[in-house]
């Protein structure tokens, strides 16, 4: 099972940039879509089912142009779950999941701490979703959790440790959380591969930071530890120019 996560900034504007020839030559069995920023009755569905994604389940912001997640299946999922039933989460789009058989993927979009209030939202968030996560392990231990989490681990994970810890993203409090949320039973499927620094899943359009690889690694596939065995790889797709992040990747075997 090939499983991409993707936050695209915008589908239909990803699309523009070719994202669907890039699908079909990336080619995965499920790819998890963040930050898609369009209604369903938005886009042309067909583009697609063309490229092989038959099954496709859209859980989008109430707010239009705003947030939303989605995932594309090449199979048909025995089960697709919208939102996590918290209301203060699920109007901004942020988590839908399907179930293979005891496999469970879920795309994740994490608000960002664009400022205090924002902030806040967001530790919020986190708190409600580290809660919705351990009872869901409970049901589905064999759980993949693909998603922009907008939070750098740890230093190795972005250009400038010092200048940016103040900076949301990488505030102490947003780096326990994510530290502890893989201490709860997550493999952090890229770091169990690869240890290499300079590894960055997102850049800003300003300053020329990509072509400098002046990044933050903000996207993930965390796989619980019951299935963390059965891992083939896990790289980042730095080749993929749809966006300001990058594609993430995951094998399961």
């Amino acid at each position: 099972m090939k499983i991409i996560s993707y936050n695209v900034n915008g589908i239909r504007a990803a699309i523009n940039k070719g994202f669907i020839d890039w699908l079909k030559s990336a080619d995965p069995d499920i790819i998890c879509l963040q930050e898609i920023k369009a209604l369903k009755e938005q886009l042309e569905l067909e583009l697609f089912e063309e490229a092989g994604y038959k099954f496709h389940y859209w859980f989008s912001a109430q707010k239009k142009g705003y947030s939303g997640v989605a995932i594309l299946c090449k199979q048909e999922p025995d089960h697709i779950e919208y939102g996590t039933g918290i209301e203060s989460m699920d109007f901004e789009g942020r988590n839908l999941r399907v179930d293979f058989n005891d496999i469970s993927v879920m795309s994740l979009y994490v608000p960002s701490g664009s400022n205090i209030a924002r902030l806040d939202h967001k530790l919020e968030y986190m708190a409600l979703f580290q809660d919705y996560i351990n009872k869901l392990k409970k049901d589905r231990p064999k759980l993949i959790v693909c998603g922009d989490y907008n939070i750098c681990h740890q230093a190795i994970d972005i250009h400038d440790p010092v200048r940016n810890k103040n900076v949301s993203g990488f505030l102490p409090v947003e780096r326990e959380w994510i530290g502890n949320f893989i201490d709860s039973g997550f493999v952090d499927s890229f770091r169990h591969f690869n240890e290499e620094p300079h590894q960055y899943s997102w850049w800003s359009y300003r300053a020329n930071a990509r072509a400098n690889n002046k990044g933050w690694r903000l996207d993930y596939a965390m796989v619980s530890e019951p299935l963390s065995e059965r891992m083939k790889r896990a790289v980042i797709l730095s080749d993929a120019y749809h966006s300001d992040h990058c594609p993430v990747l995951v094998e399961i075997e």
